[in-house]
C-alpha cells in the first residue's frame, strides 16, 4: 500500500511538472518533450508485454505503424472528420488486429512466437511498402492536424503548445490507466502466468484468454501511440511499421529496465535526448546507441531502473524482521 501511494504521488508531480514545461522550454525541447511523452506510451506497452507477461515480441511496431497509417488515411481520405473520430478510428483497428494476430500467435511460445511477430511485422511493412496508393509508400503521407472540438468552442492544434497539452492529457491518462491495469487482478495474474503458468492451469485460469486480453491491449495501447506520432510529426513513413520501430522500443525497455513500470519511461528519456543530441554530431549515431544496448545488457541488466532501485535500498530501504528488504520494494517488481 506504501509503494502504492508513493506511484500515485510521483504521477501526480510528474503531471504537475509536465503543465509547466512549455513555459520553461525552449519550442525545440518542447518538441522533444513531446515525442518523450508518446514514446513513454508506448515502451510502455511493449513492457506490459515483455516486463510482465515475458513474451518477446519482435513484432510491436506493426500495432504502432497501424495506428499511425491508420490515423493519416483517414485524415486524408474523410474530409471533415474530427479529431476525436481518427483516435477513435485508429484504436479500434489495433483493437480488431490484436485479436485477429493474437488468435493465431499466441498459440505458440517462446521463440516460435517471438520469430511469428517478426514475420507479421515484415508483412505489414511489405503492404504498407507496395499499397503506394494507400499508404504512400517510400514518400509517406503528410497531413495537418484537425483541430480539437470541445463541444462548447474550437481549439486549433497547428501550435505546438496546445497539442503539448493535448498529448499529456491523454497520454498522461493511458500511462496511469496501465498502471493501474497492473494492480488489477487480471495484471497479477499476467505476472503469475510468466511465473508458473502450469499451476494457474491447475487452478482453473484461461491462461490463453489471459493472455489474448493482454495481447490486444499492449497493440491497441501502442497504437493510440501510434495515432499521436502522427499527430505529432504530421506525417508518417513505412518507418513506423518497420523492425527499426521494434528495435527502438526493445532498446527503450531494456536500458530503462523490465522490473518496475516506471523503468521504460525512463529508458525513452534517455534513449531520445541521445538520439536527437548524437543525430546532431554524427550520422552514425545508431552505433552509439547499438554499443550502448550491448553494454546495458551485459553489465546492467536491470536497466538504469535496477540502479535506481539497488541505491534506494542501500540508502533508503528498510529491513523486515527476517532481515529480508521490506515488501514495499517486491511490489514494485513485477
Amino acid at each position: 500500500m506504501k509503494q502504492k501511494s508513493i506511484s500515485i504521488m510521483t504521477i501526480v508531480v510528474l503531471f504537475l511538472a509536465g503543465i509547466f514545461m512549455p513555459v520553461i522550454l525552449k519550442q525545440y525541447h518542447l518538441n522533444m518533450l513531446t515525442e518523450i511523452v508518446i514514446f513513454s506510451l508506448y515502451a510502455v506497452s511493449y513492457n506490459l508485454l515483455l516486463g510482465y507477461a515475458g513474451l518477446l515480441s519482435f513484432g510491436h511496431a506493426a500495432f504502432f505503424g497501424l495506428g499511425a497509417f491508420v490515423t493519416a488515411v483517414a485524415i486524408i481520405h474523410i474530409p471533415g472528420i474530427s479529431l476525436w473520430n481518427v483516435i477513435l478510428l485508429g484504436f479500434a483497428s489495433t483493437v480488431f488486429a490484436g485479436l485477429i494476430l493474437g488468435g493465431l500467435l499466441l498459440r505458440h511460445k517462446g521463440s516460435y512466437f517471438a520469430l511469428l511477430t517478426l514475420a507479421f511485422n515484415a508483412l505489414f511493412y511489405a503492404v504498407a511498402t507496395k499499397w503506394h496508393s494507400v499508404t504512400g509508400g517510400d514518400d509517406g503521407l503528410s497531413i495537418t492536424r484537425p483541430d480539437l472540438n470541445l463541444g462548447f468552442t474550437t481549439l486549433p492544434l497547428s501550435g505546438l503548445t496546445s497539442f503539448y497539452y493535448l498529448t499529456l492529457a491523454i497520454m498522461g491518462v493511458a500511462i496511469v490507466f496501465c498502471w493501474y491495469f497492473t494492480h488489477t487482478a487480471m495484471g497479477k495474474t499476467v505476472v503469475l502466468m510468466r511465473e508458473n503458468e502450469d499451476r494457474m492451469k491447475f487452478l482453473g485460469y484461461n491462461t490463453n484468454i489471459s493472455r489474448l486480453i493482454l495481447f490486444t491491449f499492449t497493440g491497441a495501447v501502442a497504437g493510440l501511440a501510434g495515432v499521436f506520432y502522427t499527430f505529432h510529426f504530421q506525417f508518417v513513413s513505412i518507418s513506423a511499421v518497420s523492425v527499426d520501430m521494434t528495435t527502438a522500443v526493445l532498446l527503450m525497455v531494456f536500458v530503462g529496465g523490465t522490473k518496475t513500470f516506471w523503468g521504460p519511461i525512463l529508458g525513452v528519456f534517455v534513449y531520445v535526448i541521445f538520439q536527437n543530441y548524437l543525430s546532431n554530431i554524427t550520422d552514425r549515431w545508431p552505433l552509439f546507441m547499438g554499443l550502448i544496448f550491448v553494454l546495458m545488457v551485459l553489465y546492467v541488466p536491470g536497466g538504469l531502473s535496477g540502479i535506481i532501485m539497488d541505491l534506494w535500498q542501500r540508502f533508503f530501504g528498510k529491513k523486515d524482521n527476517n532481515g529480508g528488504e521490506s515488501a514495499a520494494a517486491e511490489e514494485a517488481t513485477p
